[in-house]
C-alpha cells in the first residue's frame, strides 16, 4: 500500500471524529441544515473504502499503518479484506443516512449539535474497530463503542429511565471488553501474534494450546455482551430508551454486530472445534427463541425490532459457530440483509412516531395515504425481513435452510428452532412494516402526515437497497458476499445462490415459514396474551437480576467500606505494615533466598560507643510514657546512624542524615504539641503485643532484604557510569550532588512538591485545630 493510499486511508479512519468536533458549532450556526454537511465525511469515507472493492475481490487484503510506539512494536494498523471492508462499507454507508435522518428527527432539538457529535464518535469507533489490525487498537476502538453508545443511550439524561439504560449498557459491554482483553492477552501470549494478520497466518497453533479454552470462553465474554446474547440479552431492549438514531445505527446496524464480527475474524483460529461447535449454535439457537417470543410480547414498534434484533443476533451466532461453510455463506448474508431491512424499518418506526406522536401498534392504522413514502420503505424493508422472493433476505433465509436441512445430519431441534424464530420475525416483520399503513384509521395523538426529506431519505434507501441487492445477487456476491465469506472461513468461497426460487427442501422450508408467519401475523393478539401470561408465571428475568446484583454490590461495597474504611489510622497502619512484611518475607521464605548469617565484625570501642547509643535510643523510643519523648528519642537513632556515616567515609550523607533527623523531629514535635493529641499512650496490652509483632516483622524483613542485597555480587556498572561522565556532562566534581541536581534532577523536583504539598496539608491541619477567636475580641 503506497504512503499516498496509507494516508488516505489514516484520514478516512479519523474523519469522523472531525465531524464531532465541528457538528456543535455547524449545527449552532445551520441549524437542521448542518446535517447535509456532516453527512459528506461518511459519504466520503464509503467512496474511499468503496475503491478497495475490486482490490478485495480478487482475493487481496488492504494493510497499513504507522508505528505507534516502536520500542514496544505497537503499530497503528489496518487490515481490510472481505469481512472488514464489507463492515466499513456499512457503518460509513448507513451512517450517512443516519446522519442525515438525525437532523430531520431532532430538528429544533436545542442539543442536536452535541448528538450529532456523538454519533460521528460511534462512527469512528466502529470503523476502527473492524479497520484494526492491531490488538491495541481493537481493545480501544472496543471500548470506544461502549462509551460512545452509553452517551448516545443516556442523550435525554433528564429522565431515569435513559440513566439506567445507559449505565446497564456501559456495565455489561464494559465488562465484556474487560474480558476480551484477557483474552487477547492469553491468545497473544500462546501465538506470539500481537496483530490480526499474524493471528490468521498461525493455523491450528491456537486450537492445539492447552490454553485454547481460556481464550474461547474470554473471547465469548467480550463478544456475547456485546452482541447481546441470552443471558446478556436484556440490555439492548432497554437501550431503546435512546432517540430512535441510535436505535436504527448502533443497535441494528453496527454496534451490536462487533461481537458477531469478532467471532467470524476469529472463526480460522478458534473456529473448528468441539466447544466452538456446541456452545456458539447452543447459545445463539436460546437466543434466537427468546428474542422472537418476547418480540410478539411488545406493542412498541421499536421494542418489537429491538428484540427481533436479539434474535437475529443470536441466529448469526448460531450460524458462525455450525462449522460448515454453507453456514458461514448463510452468516454472512444474513447480516448484510439484516443491517438494511432492520435499519429501513428502525427508521420507519421512528417517522411513524415522529408524525403520529405514537409507537403503540394498538393505535396505529391506515397510514399509507397520509405516509405513502414511509409506507414504500416499510414494506419493501418488511418483504426482505419476512425473506420473501427477490429480495437479499430471501436468498439469506435460503441459505440457512440449505446450511441446517435435515438431510445434512442437522438435530431436527436445531432445524425447528430456526423454522420457530423466522416464522415469528416474519410477523414482527409485517406487523411493523405493513400494519401501522393498512386497516382503519387508528386514534393518534397528532395527525399523520408525511415526513421531511430527512426523514425518509434513509429507510427508502435501505430498503430499496435490499431489493436490488436481490435482483443483482450475482454481482452483489462476486463484490461484497464472496470475500466477505472467504474471510470468515479461511479460505476462498463462491456463493451463486439466487433469489429466484429453485425447488428443494430449502424452498419449501420457506414455503412453510412463510405460511406459518401469516398465521402468526393474525393471531399476534392471542400470541402476545399467551406469552404475557407464561411471564408473568417466570417472574424473574436476567433485567430485574442486573438490579439485583447493582444492589447487592452496593451492599457489599458499603460492607467492605465501613471493614477497611474505619476511620482508625491504627488499623490502616497495621494493614500497612503487614502487607510490607508479606511482601518481604514470603518470596525469600517460599523461593528459598534468605541469606547466609554474616558473622559479627570486630568494633573499635568509638564504633562500640555509638551501637550502644542507638540500642539505648531505641529503648527510650519503647520506653517511652509520652509521645513527644519517643519523637525527640527517635532522633538518638537517627543520629548514630549518621556518627556512622562519617565514620566510614561519607561526610555529605552524614550531613544529610543529620539535617532529615533535626527537621523531622522538630517538625513533629511542633505537629504534637500544636494539635493537643494525647500525651500518654493508652493502648491496650494486646494492642501493644500486635504493634511490636508487626515491627519485629517489618524490621526482620528489611534487615534479611537488606542483608540479601549485600551479599550479592556488586556490579559496579553504574557507578563506573556516574565516575566517567558527571563531570564531564554535569561539570561536577561531587558526584552525589551530580546525580540529585542534574541526573535524576525530576525526581527531586518530584520530592520537593512532595514535602511541599505535605507542609501545606499539616499547616491546614493546625489551622483547623486551633480555636478562632470571637468576632468581638477579634475586632478589639
Amino acid at each position: 500500500m503506497g504512503s499516498g493510499a496509507q494516508s488516505l486511508t489514516l484520514l478516512a479512519l479519523f474523519l469522523p471524529f472531525l465531524g464531532a468536533v465541528l457538528a456543535p458549532p455547524l449545527c449552532r450556526a445551520l441549524g437542521h441544515g448542518a446535517a447535509w454537511l456532516l453527512a459528506i465525511l461518511p459519504a466520503l469515507i464509503f467512496v474511499h473504502l468503496a475503491g478497495f472493492v475490486g482490490i478485495v475481490s480478487s482475493g487481496e487484503v488492504v494493510a497499513g499503518g504507522y508505528d505507534w510506539i516502536p520500542s514496544l512494536g505497537v503499530r497503528f494498523s489496518w487490515y481490510l479484506d472481505g469481512l472488514s471492508l464489507t463492515f466499513g462499507l456499512l457503518i460509513s454507508g448507513i451512517g450517512t443516512l443516519i446522519v442525515l435522518y438525525s437532523g430531520g428527527y431532532l430538528k429544533g432539538h436545542p442539543q442536536q449539535g452535541r448528538f450529532l457529535s456523538f454519533i460521528l464518535l460511534f462512527m469512528g469507533a466502529m470503523l476502527g474497530l473492524v479497520a484494526s489490525d492491531s490488538f491495541l487498537m481493537l481493545f480501544v476502538f472496543w471500548e470506544l463503542t461502549s462509551i460512545t453508545s452509553f452517551l448516545l443511550i443516556g442523550f435525554d439524561h433528564g429522565r431515569e429511565a435513559a440513566r439506567r439504560a445507559a449505565l446497564q449498557a456501559l456495565v455489561v459491554t464494559g465488562m465484556g471488553g474487560l474480558s476480551l482483553l484477557a483474552g487477547l492477552l492469553v491468545i497473544s501470549s500462546v501465538t506470539g501474534a500481537t496483530e490480526l494478520s499474524a493471528l490468521l497466518s498461525t493455523g491450528g497453533l491456537l486450537r492445539e494450546s492447552p490454553l485454547y479454552l481460556a481464550a474461547f470462553v474470554l473471547v465469548l465474554g467480550g463478544a456475547f455482551t456485546k452482541s447481546a446474547q441470552f443471558p446478556f440479552h436484556f440490555w439492548l431492549p432497554n437501550a431503546m430508551e435512546a432517540p430512535t438514531p441510535v436505535s436504527a445505527y448502533l443497535h441494528s446496524a453496527t454496534m451490536v454486530k462487533a461481537g458477531v464480527y469478532l467471532l467470524m475474524r476469529l472463526n480460522p483460529v478458534l473456529g473448528d472445534t468441539a466447544a466452538w461447535e456446541t456452545v456458539l449454535p447452543l447459545f445463539g439457537a436460546a437466543t434466537l427463541l427468546v428474542g422472537t417470543l418476547l418480540a410478539m410480547r411488545q406493542t412498541d414498534l421499536k421494542l418489537m425490532l429491538a428484540y427481533t434484533t436479539v434474535a437475529s443476533l443470536g441466529l448469526l451466532v448460531m450460524l458462525t459457530g455450525y462449522g460448515s461453510e454453507r453456514a458461514i455463506e448463510a452468516a454472512v448474508l444474513y447480516l448484510i440483509a439484516h443491517s438494511l431491512f432492520k435499519g429501513a424499518l428502525f427508521m420507519v418506526a421512528g417517522l411513524i412516531d415522529h408524525e403520529t406522536g405514537t409507537r403503540d401498534i394498538r393505535r396505529l392504522g391506515g397510514l399509507a395515504r397520509a405516509m405513502p413514502i414511509t409506507f414504500a420503505a416499510g414494506l419493501m424493508a418488511a418483504l426482505s425481513m419476512g425473506g420473501l422472493p427477490l429480495t437479499f433476505g430471501f436468498i439469506a433465509k435460503e441459505e440457512i435452510y440449505a446450511a441446517v436441512e435435515i438431510g445434512m445430519g442437522v438435530p431436527v431441534l436445531l432445524l425447528g428452532v430456526a423454522i420457530v424464530g423466522n416464522m415469528l420475525m416474519f410477523a414482527i416483520a409485517f406487523l411493523v412494516g405493513l400494519k401501522p399503513f393498512v386497516g382503519a384509521a387508528g386514534k393518534t395523538p397528532a395527525k399523520p402526515h408525511e415526513g421531511p426529506a430527512l426523514l425518509w431519505i434513509g429507510p427508502l434507501c435501505l430498503a430499496a437497497l435490499g431489493l436490488l441487492a436481490g435482483l443483482f445477487s450475482q454481482m452483489f456476491h462476486a463484490a461484497i458476499s464472496s470475500p466477505m465469506a472467504s474471510a470468515v472461513a479461511g479460505n476462498p468461497v463462491e456463493i451463486a445462490a439466487s433469489s429466484v426460487p429453485h425447488l428443494g427442501l430449502p424452498f419449501y422450508l420457506s414455503l412453510a415459514t412463510i405460511a406459518l408467519g401469516v398465521a402468526a401475523y393474525f393471531a399476534h393478539a392471542r400470541i402476545r396474551f399467551g406469552i404475557a401470561v407464561a411471564l408473568a408465571a417466570i417472574g424473574w428475568g436476567p433485567d430485574r437480576g442486573f438490579d439485583q446484583a447493582m444492589r447487592g454490590l452496593l451492599r457489599l461495597s458499603f460492607g467492605a467500606t465501613r471493614i477497611v474504611q474505619n476511620g482508625r489510622l491504627h488499623i490502616y497502619l497495621t494493614v500497612v505494615f503487614l502487607a510490607v512484611a508479606v511482601t518481604l518475607l514470603v518470596p525469600m521464605i517460599v523461593f528459598d533466598e534468605l541469606p547466609a548469617m554474616p558473622q559479627f565484625p570486630d568494633l573499635w570501642l568509638h564504633e562500640w560507643t555509638i551501637v550502644l547509643i542507638a540500642v539505648i535510643g531505641l529503648g527510650a523510643v519503647v520506653y517511652a510514657k509520652d509521645r513527644l519523648t519517643a519523637i525527640v528519642s527517635l532522633g538518638i537513632q537517627g543520629f548514630a546512624v549518621a556518627l556512622l556515616f562519617m565514620l566510614f567515609g561519607a561526610p555529605d550523607l552524614s550531613f544529610t542524615q543529620f539535617m532529615v533527623e533535626t527537621l523531622s523531629v522538630v517538625i513533629l514535635a511542633l505537629v504534637m504539641t500544636r494539635l493537643k493529641l494525647t500525651p500518654s499512650d493508652h493502648r491496650p496490652t494486646h494492642e501493644k503485643a500486635l504493634d511490636l509483632s508487626v515491627a519485629t516483622v517489618c524490621g526482620a524483613g528489611f534487615g534479611l532484604l537488606l542483608l540479601k542485597v549485600t551479599q550479592v555480587p556488586f556490579d559496579a556498572t553504574l557507578s563506573q557510569f556516574y565516575e566517567a561522565h558527571s563531570r564531564a556532562l554535569a561539570h561536577g566534581r561531587n558526584i552525589v550532588n551530580v546525580i540529585i541536581v542534574d541526573f535524576r534532577g525530576l525526581d527531586t523536583l518530584g520530592e520537593i512538591a512532595v514535602v511541599m504539598v505535605a507542609g501545606l496539608a499539616i499547616l491546614a491541619l493546625i489551622r483547623v485545630g486551633t480555636p478562632q477567636a470571637p468576632a468581638a475580641k477579634r475586632e478589639a
